[in-house]
């Protein structure tokens, strides 16, 4: 069978169309230089699809700074839920008419003597540059012990959470406490269920602090604008767990001490499952603890930053802890408990990338993006350069260095130039299994 994008070959192509693949686009159009993006799903999937109902940013919308496309509306100081993200990222390629084909998914990325060559399920196509933004959240992640609970219990991961009606009546288990697990522990709370949360190590960040939102404060400090070359511990920064807090409401705290003195019951790590309960390892209060610390210690730069620079900012007292453990609870038998929610995140699927560009643990060796294969890029990674790579506020300046270098060696003709072979039919190209058409859109 026949399919439209068999045989087409670009300059660059795009692979992901969500914020990262689209801020590339952007990029590359501004210079010129011939593209495609290729989205397995509808743009703006990932935030519709996968993001429960009360789902929000838990950055403000003044950060959300796509390149050429800044926040224009009303509330830039609140939080954009799903549906208006969904909306900003769809207007935001309506409006540049970017190149985005929807539907397509890349199934093999190979590089032969001539270029990359890119296997789709709507055909293959061809490239000299191909930029990876498939983002960072592919596979869901759930531990084996979850093979092992009874089949009447409800299993989801946060990826399929929508809301509280959507689980059986019953007490909930949550297991993790990021981003995701805090603020769905939060949505059942005020639901009214009775909630379980399963406390891993995760950091927390007040939402306010001496008179401004603390993303204000650290932005204005500089901190998302820090290259992760700056950092001794480069691949432990890169790997820490983001700090929990939440926009919901016009944006507040995520206290996990306070639920408990309303009634949630709060455990520590989960370790496993037998003989009909949960049991957990017994730190709970030191992950409590230092959660807190963290919380706290941002606040001593932010003072430390005011005090520095004469700024004139309302005092404000510390935080003090509301609810302490008196026992660390080991074990929840499962009486009465019908669901459990998996907050234990998402990992990494590069197995159709058939290139040596992964280190030991199967993480893109890069710098900046640019991988040692050149021509071959990632984007949107966490961290990638940035606190903001990624983000809604960072991703920009990371698309805009790699649009540089790829330009360089579009407009260079190096190494990474499709070299058709000599004697060839006309419109054709060749790789060691594999001869199609050749069409340039």
């Amino acid at each position: 069978m026949s399919h439209p994008l068999h045989g087409r070959h670009h300059s660059v192509v795009v692979i992901g169309g969500g914020q990262a693949g689209l801020s590339m686009s952007h990029c590359l159009r501004g210079r010129g230089i011939d593209h495609v993006v290729l989205e397995r799903d509808e743009i703006g999937h990932e935030w519709r699809d996968r993001r429960w109902d009360t789902f929000c940013l838990v950055t403000p919308n003044w950060q959300c700074q796509l390149p050429g496309f800044p926040y224009r509306g009303p509330d830039p100081d609140g939080f954009m839920g799903r549906a208006e993200i969904v909306s900003y990222v769809r207007e935001y390629a309506k409006t540049f008419e970017l190149p985005v084909i929807e539907g397509v998914e890349a199934t093999r990325l190979r590089l032969t003597p001539h270029g990359f060559l890119v296997r789709t399920s709507q055909g293959d196509v061809t490239a000299e540059q191909v930029v990876l933004a498939t983002g960072p959240y592919q596979v869901p992640l759930i531990p084996r012990m979850a093979e092992r609970l009874p089949e009447s219990l409800v299993q989801l991961h946060s990826s399929q959470y929508r809301n509280p009606d959507g689980l059986p009546p019953g007490e909930v288990l949550v297991v993790g406490t990021g981003q995701s697990g805090c603020q769905i522990a939060e949505d059942l709370h005020l639901a009214g269920r009775r909630v379980h949360l399963a406390v891993g190590s995760a950091p927390r960040v007040a939402r306010r602090y001496r008179g401004r939102d603390v993303v204000a404060w650290l932005d204005e400090m500089g901190y998302y604008r820090r290259g992760i070359d700056e950092f001794a511990d480069a691949d432990a920064v890169r790997f820490r767990a983001n700090h929990y807090v939440t926009g919901r409401d016009g944006g507040h705290d995520i206290d996990l001490r306070a639920f408990a003195r309303e009634g949630m019951r709060l455990y520590g790590r989960l370790r496993g499952f037998s003989s009909g309960a949960f049991t957990f390892d017994q730190d709970l209060r030191k992950n409590l603890d230092a959660a807190d610390a963290v919380s706290e210690g941002i606040k001593d730069s932010i003072d430390a930053y005011i005090s520095s620079h004469g700024i004139d900012a309302p005092s404000e007292a510390r935080y003090v802890p509301v609810w302490q453990p008196s026992v660390e609870p080991t074990e929840l038998a499962l009486s009465g408990i019908t669901s459990v929610v998996w907050c234990t995140g998402f990992g990494r699927d590069h197995r159709w990338i058939d290139v040596p560009i992964f280190d030991g643990r199967g993480y893109p060796t890069h710098d900046r993006g640019v991988t040692s294969c050149e021509g071959l890029y990632f984007l949107g990674l966490p961290w990638q350069y940035t606190w903001g790579s990624g983000r809604f506020c960072g991703v920009a300046a990371d698309a805009e260095f790699l649009a540089g270098r790829i330009e360089l060696l579009h407009r260079g003709g190096r190494s990474s130039e499709v070299r058709w072979l000599a004697g060839s039919p006309p419109g054709t190209y060749e790789s060691d299994d594999w001869v199609a058409p050749r069409t340039v859109a």
